[in-house]
């Protein structure tokens, strides 16, 4: 007797909540694997969208499928699951509540390299150009086929499992204690308020402690790349992250400058 695989669909309402943006989600239950593709097995997969009808679709075919998720519904919560619960892939919608999708994959990427899949309702090619120049691994568009999604989060983990492993969520250099899921810096009992500029060069420098950073590298990681040659911005900047980190400022044992190079982050 051949087995039979059924659909059924799941309707879900645009952003204003009026059916304006309807969407079909399919749920295959029972798919296998195609032709010649290699199953990586059950993944743990961190679903961050905050349409709950959505959430709860991928959830559930999702979990059909022997996989074991968790739902996040805004920006915070997703950066803090990430780096509490190490998921094996990340699907992630843009339209947050609190963060816009790029800030979380910024944020996830200063510490992980854990596979994100962007599921959005935003085509415009630029945005998927620099979304994908943020840290995501693919894009998939709104409205989707979960067939398609499904080979898709197999081809990331698939790609994953050939590239080292994630980062430390929360890392301690010295009297510092830095978290980059929560991107607060502690020095001994001390919270260290860090403006946003100050955070984006520590979170480069801790990303690669122990090793040289470069000026331009630095510099276009944080301003962009029409700002390579302003190095007199990393000096002044370098001053007060010593002032706020340094036990002694004037000879730093953990921000230190390589005459004419760049940076390096000892400890």
């Amino acid at each position: 007797m051949r087995k039979v695989f059924r659909r059924k669909a799941f309707r879900a309402v645009g952003p204003q909540g009026d059916g304006s943006d309807e969407r079909r989600v399919h749920r295959s239950v029972d798919t296998p694997p195609a032709a010649g593709i290699v199953d990586t097995g059950p993944v743990h997969v961190l679903v961050v969208d905050d349409d709950p009808q959505i959430a709860r679709a991928l959830r559930i075919n999702l979990a059909a499928h022997g996989h074991q998720v968790t739902l996040a519904a805004d920006g915070a919560t997703a950066l803090r699951a990430a780096a509490d619960r190490a998921p094996d892939v990340v699907v992630l919608d843009l339209g947050l509540p609190d963060l816009d999708g790029t800030d979380v994959i910024a944020g996830i990427r200063g510490w992980s390299a854990v596979p994100i899949v962007v599921l959005s309702a935003r085509a415009d090619p630029a945005e998927k150009v620099a979304v994908l120049d943020a840290g995501a691994d693919d894009y998939v568009t709104k409205p989707f086929g979960m067939a398609e999604l499904l080979a898709r989060l197999r081809a990331a983990a698939r790609r994953a499992a050939t590239v080292p492993g994630p980062g430390e969520p929360v890392v301690e250099i010295g009297e510092l204690t830095v978290d980059l899921a929560a991107k607060r810096v502690r020095r001994g009992d001390d919270e260290v308020h860090l403006t946003p500029t100050e955070w984006g060069i520590v979170e480069m420098l801790v990303a690669h402690r122990g090793k040289l950073v470069g000026q331009r590298e630095l510099l276009r990681h944080v301003w962009g790349p029409q700002y390579e040659d302003r190095a007199n911005y990393l000096r002044v900047y370098l001053a007060q992250l010593r002032r706020k980190l340094e036990r002694d400022p004037a000879h730093p044992r953990h921000l230190i400058t390589e005459p004419g190079m760049g940076y390096r982050l000892d400890g």
